[in-house]
C-alpha cells in the first residue's frame, strides 16, 4: 500500500479533531485473503468495510442536521472535525471496496444494499432517532477501534499493505467518539430514545453483518470452509474472544450517566499513531498539525 498525499496534518478547525487525508492505494498483488490468509476473517472485515462509505455519510447527515443550532463554540469546532474525518473515512473505504470488487468480492452489492436501507431510514426515522442511531453506531466503532489500538494483536496476520487503513480509521474513530453524543445531548437529549435506539441498532448491526457476510461469501472460493468459520467464532467469542470482551463497554452505554469520554484513550491513540507512522514509514504523521 502507498499513501500518496503529504500526511502532515493541517488544521481545518479549532478543535483537537483534525482530518488526515491518506489517499491509500491498494496493490493488485495483495492476496485475496488479506487477513491472515483466512476466508472468515477476510469476509467479516470486508463486510464491515462495505458498510462504511454510506454509513459514514449517514452519520454526517444526522449531525449536520443540528449543526446550525449548536451555540457551544468548542462543540461547533468538533463537529467540523467530525465531518471532515468521516468524509475521509468514507472515501478511503470506497477505494478499498473497489479493490475488493476487482478481486471478485462483490462489495458493490453490499454498498448498494446499505444505500437503499439508509435512504429508507432517512425517510421514516425522525432526525432525533437518526442522531441516536449515529450515537449508537459511533459507540460500536469506538469500542472496536479502541480494542484494536489496545490489542494490535487482534489484527495479527493482516497484510501490512492493508493494516494501515484499519489503524488510521481506529485512531480517528477514537478521536471523535464523543461528538455525535455531545450533539445529541446538546440538541435533543433523552435517555429512552438514546438507549432504545442502541437496543434496536444492536440487533440491526449483528443481523446485517451476518447477512452481508453471506452476500460476500458467494464471491469466495470455498463456501464450505467450516474450519475457517469455527476458527473465526473462536476468535470472536472463545479465545481470545474479541467480541465477547466488548461486553462491559457495550453495557456501559445504558447507564444514565454514560459519556464516551469516561474512558481516556489519548495514550492509545498516541501509540496507534506511532504504529501507523512506522507501518507507512511516514514520520511526519507524528508532527503537530500546521496552523
Amino acid at each position: 500500500m502507498n499513501a500518496k498525499a503529504n500526511l502532515t496534518p493541517r488544521r481545518t478547525n479549532k478543535s483537537d479533531i483534525q482530518p488526515r487525508r491518506m489517499d491509500f492505494e491498494f496493490e493488485a498483488d495483495i492476496p485475496r485473503y488479506w487477513f491472515d490468509g483466512d476466508q472468515f476473517k477476510t469476509i467479516l472485515l470486508s463486510a464491515l468495510s462495505c458498510t462504511f462509505p454510506e454509513g459514514e455519510r449517514f452519520f454526517v447527515r444526522s449531525v449536520r442536521h443540528y449543526q446550525k443550532g449548536i451555540t457551544d463554540e468548542k462543540l461547533k469546532e468538533e463537529v467540523k472535525g467530525f465531518i471532515g474525518q468521516e468524509a475521509h473515512h468514507g472515501n478511503e473505504h470506497e477505494a478499498f471496496n473497489a479493490f475488493l470488487e476487482a478481486r471478485g468480492i462483490p462489495a458493490k452489492k453490499v454498498e448498494e444494499f446499505v444505500l437503499r436501507g439508509l435512504k429508507w431510514q432517512g425517510k421514516f426515522l425522525s432526525p432525533k432517532r437518526q442522531l441516536a442511531k449515529t450515537c449508537a453506531l459511533e459507540h460500536f466503532t469506538a469500542m472496536l477501534a479502541e480494542t484494536i489500538l489496545e490489542h494490535p494483536e487482534m489484527l495479527e496476520g493482516m497484510d501490512k499493505r492493508v493494516l494501515p487503513l484499519w489503524f488510521w480509521h481506529a485512531v480517528e474513530e477514537s478521536e471523535h467518539k464523543s461528538v455525535a453524543f455531545d450533539v445529541y445531548q446538546d440538541q435533543e437529549g433523552g435517555y429512552w430514545t438514546r438507549t432504545s435506539e442502541m437496543a434496536v441498532t444492536t440487533l440491526e448491526f449483528l443481523g446485517f453483518t451476518i447477512f452481508h457476510y453471506f452476500q460476500l461469501r458467494g464471491g469466495m472460493d470455498d463456501k464450505r470452509d467450516l474450519r475457517s468459520v469455527l476458527r473465526g467464532f473462536n476468535w470472536l467469542l472463545g479465545k481470545p474472544g474479541w467480541l465477547r470482551k466488548l461486553g462491559p463497554a457495550y453495557l456501559a452505554y445504558y447507564r444514565r450517566d454514560f459519556h464516551p469520554s469516561q474512558r481516556d484513550s489519548r495514550a492509545l491513540r498516541e501509540a496507534g499513531l506511532k504504529r501507523l507512522a512506522a507501518l507507512l514509514d511516514k514520520p511526519e504523521l507524528l508532527e503537530e498539525p500546521a496552523a
